[in-house]
This record gives structure tokens, C-alpha cells and sequence, in this order.
């Protein structure tokens, strides 16, 4: 897991396999993300794309840890705030299991994690050794826009 902020982009261009990285923080770089609208954007095929989202955050207690098999997710907060959980998946315990069509696992609350507020402009990397917790509330629920960029590591 990684936290930092969007002036610290490039120091992360060389991470995983090839230069997935360096295309992902390209386009989060390149693109005016306020004005993109929602939507699935393809940066590399299906081994770097971006999803552009806009939702309502939801208290904590409603959000659920989840991990990726095959995916490292960048995930940029645009407009809002927000707070991201972390916690090792191996600490983590299996409430759903894999879904393989959406790389996903959902799991129970568990014991210990980290709660990050993250506002405009910052950014968490979650590797899939990873367990996240997205799009809870920093306080009141609020309005988010977020891209969220997949870099298939496998």
C-alpha cells in the first residue's frame, strides 16, 4: 500500500511489470480529470485501463475490505473526500469468495486495519497482497469523484 500525493506521481512509473505503470500515471498526468465524464477508459488493453467514478460515500460500518488477484489499483481522489482502508490480506477474512469475472473478494471487518483520509489530489496504491476498503465516509457522507486505474500484474 501506498499513500502520496499527485505531485508525487513519477515517482512511481517504474513499478511492476514493464511500463504499466509509467502509462497509467501518464494519462492520470496527461488527461483533465474533472471534466472526464464516468466512464471505462482502455490506456492498454485490458493490462492498464481507468475507471472514472462518481458516487456518494457511505460510513464506514457499510463499506466492506476487498483484494484483486490479478490487479494493482491506483486509486486517485478528484473532487471530495474520502477515507480508504487498509489491512494485510493475510489478516483478512473470506465473507464472498473470489468473483474471477470481476478480480474480486469481499471479506469481514477485520481486527486491525488503517483508516486514511484522502482528499483532492491524493492517491493509494493497494497491490493485490493488499485488502482495501473504498469509498467510505471522511465524516458526513459526501460527493466523490475518483479514477480508479487497473494495472494487471499477472
Amino acid at each position: 500500500m501506498i499513500l502520496d500525493q499527485a505531485a508525487n506521481l513519477n515517482l512511481y512509473k517504474n513499478l511492476g511489470i514493464g511500463d504499466r505503470y509509467a502509462k497509467a500515471i501518464a494519462w492520470l498526468q496527461e488527461n483533465d480529470l474533472a471534466s472526464l465524464p464516468v466512464a471505462t477508459y482502455e490506456i492498454d488493453g485490458r493490462d492498464v485501463y481507468a475507471m472514472v467514478q462518481e458516487y456518494e460515500t457511505e460510513p464506514w460500518e457499510k463499506r466492506s475490505f476487498e483484494t484483486h488477484d490479478n490487479y494493482t489499483d491506483i486509486q486517485y481522489v478528484v473532487k471530495g473526500k474520502e477515507v480508504l482502508g487498509y489491512a494485510r490480506r493475510g489478516d483478512l477474512k473470506e465473507k464472498n469468495p473470489y468473483n474471477e469475472k470481476s478480480d474480486i473478494t469481499f471479506y469481514e471487518e477485520p481486527e486491525a486495519s488503517v483508516a486514511c483520509a484522502c482528499v483532492e489530489g491524493d492517491f493509494m496504491i493497494f497491490f493485490p497482497t493488499d485488502g482495501h476498503k473504498p469509498k467510505a465516509a471522511n465524516g458526513e457522507c459526501s460527493p466523490v469523484k475518483k479514477v480508479v486505474l487497473k494495472i494487471k500484474e499477472v
